[in-house]
């Protein structure tokens, strides 16, 4: 069986007409050129609709193949087979497959796989690294969001005071530290890598009750010590924290700040393990796990009196699931 072809010897462009027959195990042009070569040092492009098959010398020169239909006959001939990546891509029930595949590794991935490592490297970072983000995340907050406190020294200093005594006999308590500041867009609190727990003046107000507003603090201190923040921010920037982690340069990751803080949504398992801290934090002091429902109570109340979406429930979705959740933990 002869098939029709242009031999290309890889040096010149000039262009030999020869014809292609194989036979024991030897592959033969004659010609414009001729020239035998073992069929099993020869390699053979993958089948396209409208593109003229290759079949590529090991020294780089090439056949371009005139007769597909008779070249299809001769590998057949041959019992040549293409890989098992080419037969897929010529399969379109394997190629969806393949696709379907991908899609799902790429959604267990994001859902299971990225908090995980998100973990393991937000555990690995080094102290400073979180100080040099807090840091930067508080910078950023009292130039676009925040304002100096109004509240009373001596009243700032009675919520710490009263806090420090709630953590002081808890084991495993990170470093933190309260910082007070006057929000522009209402009651808020949030936790920063740094362990700094920035409480406004609103929520203070708003709540109006010392124990509220140490279940805000406790849930905060929960996000702190469980490094949420850090894991969500490395979640936003895997790439970049992943150098983090390598190279120690946070630049990639401090850059992911502002966007995380301005839309900062945890997932639902996030809040009840920060609902979960608080809760223990409580019990260990007797205090009423009431007051910590009272929070999410209240500012739901603030929403149905037509107040809009307070900012601290917006980014802490509280329901009468969870206040439930709260009352009634074990």
């Amino acid at each position: 069986m002869q098939v029709a072809a242009f031999y290309f010897d890889g040096k010149t462009s000039r262009r030999h007409t020869v014809t292609l027959d194989v036979a024991d195990g030897l592959a033969t042009i004659s010609g414009e050129a001729e020239r035998v070569c073992p069929i099993n040092q020869l390699r053979v492009s993958e089948r396209l609709n409208r593109a003229a098959r290759k079949v590529t010398y090991p020294d780089g020169a090439y056949l371009e193949i005139q007769d597909n239909a008779a070249f299809t006959s001769l590998l057949h001939a041959t019992a040549h087979r293409d890989s098992l990546v080419v037969r897929m891509q010529q399969n379109w029930r394997a190629t969806l497959a393949a696709a379907a595949t991908l899609v799902a590794v790429l959604v267990l991935g994001y859902l299971y796989l990225l908090p995980l490592a998100a973990e393991v490297v937000a555990r690995s970072l080094p102290i400073s690294v979180e100080q040099r983000i807090g840091d930067g995340a508080l910078d950023f907050l009292d130039d676009h969001v925040l304002l100096p406190t109004q509240l009373p020294a001596a009243r700032r200093t009675a919520i710490t005071t009263r806090f420090r005594a709630l953590t002081a006999e808890v084991e495993g308590v990170p470093h933190y530290e309260i910082v007070f500041r006057k929000s522009r867009i209402g009651p808020n609190a949030l936790a920063l890598p740094s362990g700094q727990i920035v409480l406004t003046d609103e929520i203070v107000t708003l709540l109006d009750d010392d124990d509220a507003v140490m279940g805000v603090l406790a849930h905060e201190l929960g996000h702190v010590h469980r490094r949420h923040l850090m894991r969500r921010l490395i979640q936003s920037s895997a790439i970049g924290a992943a150098a983090t982690a390598l190279f120690g340069d946070v630049s990639a990751v401090i850059a992911n700040v502002p966007t995380v803080l301005l839309d900062m949504k945890y997932s639902r398992d996030v809040e009840r393990e920060a609902d979960d801290y608080a809760v223990e934090l409580f019990k260990a002091n007797g205090i009423s796990r009431k007051k910590l429902a009272y929070v999410f109570e209240k500012l739901g109340e603030k929403e149905a009196a037509g107040g809009g979406v307070p900012p601290y429930l917006s980014s802490h979705p509280a329901s009468a699931e969870r206040v439930e959740r709260i009352l009634n933990a074990q």
